[in-house]
């Protein structure tokens, strides 16, 4: 076997669960952020106004063109990808809304076509948040009110269709587990932002501009061990400056972004307020990137062209997606 192999072999049993967690050790607990923290954070980190009146598309601005011929510059191998999940078929603690497939076949027994039903947003399916789907203080991205925008009909503004020519960056992936020596963190785990830092050190790249960053917490991982639950892990607030500072263009996490109770009172998801609402950037949710993380292991680089391609849908708060990572 060669030592590619081998190597492989050893990431796949991190990555899937053929380590223990036993020893992972809880992050200190420390004071939580507070809702006038986080409300300071959101005016003080927010890009209203920064691309102009009417802008509609927020963080990826920074996706330009010379943000694309970087990215495509980083395939050495060609290999392919998928950061999605397959879609759960059978209700869960972690799958409320499983998706309905109906099928059809021809009378004359020639072809067969289908028909699918499925609530994306939540904590079950692969997908993007487009920015009218969330608001804070009842304001959008940009400070428009939500009851102008989101209508019967759809989102007047800032829909799936702003996204029609697809998001393509550098993509970035955060494996915590990896850095933690863990197949997968325990349930309700905090991210904070020195994790983050230690990340980059270890992987050996610098975060820039019009990023995306992916971060890996094992929540499939931890699923095929252990069963579903509904209790994720992922960034504590008190990452908020930490990740406004490295001005991303896209965030990408294989769970809902936030952990649980990091902002007491708040009511609603923080990491999802910030980056929607105050920096105008798409959240990918519910990925699955322990294929990604054990590719980027046996490469020893986790950097990659990132393409991600909504579907084109008027009047849209988003849509599933088959993010790739392009080696």
């Amino acid at each position: 076997m060669s030592l590619a192999a081998i190597w492989r072999v050893l990431v796949l049993a991190l990555v899937t669960g053929g380590c223990s967690t036993e020893s992972f050790t809880q992050p200190e607990l420390r004071e939580p952020t507070s809702v006038a923290q986080f409300d300071q954070w959101m005016e003080e980190y927010s890009n209203w106004g920064r691309w102009g009146e009417g802008d509609q598309i927020g963080a990826a601005n920074l996706m330009t063109n010379e943000k694309r011929r970087q990215a495509a510059a980083l395939i050495e191998t060609g290999q392919t990808v998928s950061l999605a999940h397959d879609f759960l078929t059978e209700p869960a603690e972690d799958a409320r809304e499983p998706y309905e497939l109906q099928m059809t076949v021809n009378a004359d027994g020639q072809n067969s076509g289908d028909r699918i039903e499925v609530y994306f947003h939540g904590v079950t399916y692969s997908h993007l948040d487009g920015l009218c789907h969330v608001f804070y203080k009842d304001k959008i991205y940009g400070g428009a009110d939500f009851h102008d925008v989101v209508t019967a009909d759809g989102c007047a503004a800032m829909d799936t269709t702003m996204m029609k020519n697809g998001l393509v960056t550098r993509g970035i992936l955060v494996d915590i587990p990896l850095l933690k020596g863990v197949p997968y963190l325990p349930e309700g785990t905090k991210v904070y932002p020195e994790d983050l830092e230690a990340w980059e050190e270890y992987a050996g790249v610098t975060i820039e501009p019009g990023d995306a960053l992916l971060l890996r917490t094992g929540r499939w991982a931890r699923r095929a061990e252990n069963g579903e639950t509904g209790v994720m892990s992922g960034w504590d607030a008190s990452a908020i400056p930490l990740l406004a500072e490295k001005d991303l263009g896209l965030l990408g996490a294989d769970a809902v972004h936030e952990a649980p109770d990091s902002v007491p009172g708040l009511g609603v998801n923080p990491i999802h307020r910030f980056a929607i609402v105050a920096r105008g950037m798409n959240l990918l949710d519910n990925l699955d990137l322990d294929a990604v993380a054990a590719v980027a292991a046996e490469e020893q680089r986790w950097e990659f062209m990132l393409v991600v391609a909504p579907l084109r849908v008027p009047g849209g708060t988003g849509s599933p997606v088959n993010p790739l990572a392009i080696f």
